[in-house]
């Protein structure tokens, strides 16, 4: 064999030995399936933590309006004995002095379920 021929053998093993090392290199550094449903779970959890965030603050948010409402529930209650127990008084002090009191206005449809008209 002449040295031509041994240059010419030799740039071809050297160039299937380049093919084949990009070849494997492009195969190295593309993702496989696996790393394609890692990435996409990564995606998925890091929207689902955001998601409970957001939630937990809206409960948070639902849970102080809740205690502010019963709060307020529990003042108008107290309010409204303390105002029957003055119409009763009234109502007593007035009989005991010979009159009768005025009669009532009607109760409002929505507020019947809530009043008991004993007075």
């Amino acid at each position: 064999m002449s040295v031509e021929m041994w240059t010419a053998v030799s740039s071809g093993v050297v160039g299937v030995a380049s093919a084949a090392a990009a070849a494997w290199s492009g195969r190295a550094a593309r993702k496989t399936r696996r790393d394609h449903r890692r990435d996409d779970f990564t995606v998925v959890t890091d929207r689902m933590e955001k998601e409970i965030g957001r939630q937990a603050e809206r409960l948070d948010e639902l849970e102080e309006t809740t205690t502010r409402q019963a709060a307020r529930l529990e003042g108008a209650g107290v309010a409204i004995t303390y105002l029957i127990d003055r119409v009763r008084g009234l109502t007593t002090w007035v009989r005991a002095a010979g009159l009768e009191p005025p009669a009532a206005a009607p109760i409002p449809e929505r507020a019947r379920e809530f009043i008991d008209n004993d007075v």
